[in-house]
């Protein structure tokens, strides 16, 4: 059963249908983002160094996730330390001591943040193409 299209009404028809089209890929890229960056959160708060000391909010525990506005078709989350923020960069590289050694670096952001970089690109690419195929 086929429809047909004066041509009149083409413009409308195709515009109606793009923004179909793109409204369900940009649910689905959320849908995945969504759900990556919260698997992303939880493995770093099981990899990051626990410590010896008694503080009150232990920096394993204070990785979290912000979702940014859609701003031109874009949709953004950070992840970040939202209670010791300062110690990522130190723990991740290593620093300097007082007395002029070095303290040895603990990578644990970068292999997690790589791995799902990939998984990311990997389930956008297949959404898209899940998508597509739906609309024809």
């Amino acid at each position: 059963m086929s429809k047909t299209i004066k041509p009149e009404n083409l413009q409308d028809v195709l515009k109606d249908y793009l923004e179909n089209y793109v409204e369900d890929i940009t649910e689905g890229v959320e849908e995945k983002t969504d759900t990556l960056t919260k698997e992303a959160v939880n493995e770093l708060k099981q990899n990051s160094p626990k410590g010896h000391g008694t503080r009150k909010n232990p920096y394993y525990k204070g990785w979290r996730r912000q979702k940014g506005r859609e701003n031109k078709g874009k949709y953004t989350i950070k992840i970040y330390n939202g209670t010791n923020y300062q110690l990522t960069h130190l723990l991740e590289f290593g620093h300097a001591t007082r007395n002029g050694g070095r303290t040895r670096a603990i990578p644990h952001i970068r292999p997690i943040e790589e791995k799902y970089n990939n998984l990311y690109e990997k389930e956008i690419t297949t959404v898209i193409r899940r998508r597509s195929k739906r609309w024809h």
